[in-house]
């Protein structure tokens, strides 16, 4: 059996969890806290970066656009990426946004944890700006969908992505007002999580006890 290294809050790893589920394929989740120096992540993934999926054969399969693409071309029913090439790269596109937004809020999380007097100020506005415009971006796509999906009438990577970012974002950021501000995006985002393997996946935090920064 595969066995997905995974950390509970993230986002890369619970689209690669859902994606898993949806396509039946049965897995062993280890979770870890690739910040800490008990990690194992270094030994299957030569940038220290989750998730990463162990195969049978020991090969490793790492970064969560190249697994879920691995995965569409390895195991591609049923699809979550649409069979129209113009959907197929919006898909995409909007994984890109959202993995986007993911980045630069890991790296203002962090930012955050140093002590006030060495914080950069315009280093974190420079990463909410992103987040800021990443919103709006995913706000004016939602306004436009026309069912419960981003694209067409089923589940897609787009839908994947928008959930683990928003996911993730309403703990680590739980002050933000991005769900009266956006409340389509909202309503959107709701109902993903009341699909059974969003539910499954809900993102909880976790403790570093290593200093990273």
């Amino acid at each position: 059996m595969w066995t997905l290294i995974s950390a509970s809050p993230s986002p890369y790893a619970r689209k690669v969890r859902i994606a898993l589920a949806e396509k039946g394929i049965p897995f062993t989740l280890q979770t870890e806290v690739p910040w800490d120096g008990a990690t194992v992540t270094p030994q299957y993934n030569p940038l220290e970066k989750l998730p990463v999926l162990i195969l049978d054969n020991g090969e490793c399969v790492y970064e969560s656009h190249y697994i879920l693409e691995w995965l569409e071309a390895k195991h591609p029913e049923p699809a979550l990426l649409p069979s129209d090439i113009d959907e197929r790269l919006f898909a995409k596109k909007v994984e890109v946004v959202c993995d986007g937004m993911c980045d630069a809020m890991v790296i203002a999380f962090f930012e955050r944890m140093r002590e006030p007097a060495k914080q950069s100020e315009p280093w974190k506005a420079r990463q909410m700006r992103k987040v800021e415009g990443g919103l709006r971006q995913l706000s004016t796509w939602i306004e436009k969908r026309e069912g419960q999906y981003l694209i067409g009438d089923r589940l897609t990577i787009a839908d994947l992505a928008i959930a683990a970012f928003l996911g993730w974002f309403a703990i680590r950021w739980s002050e933000h007002q991005w769900q009266s501000q956006y409340p389509k995006l909202k309503q959107y985002w709701e109902g993903l999580e009341a699909l059974p393997h969003f539910k499954e996946t809900r993102p909880s935090p976790q403790t570093i006890k290593d200093q990273v920064v």
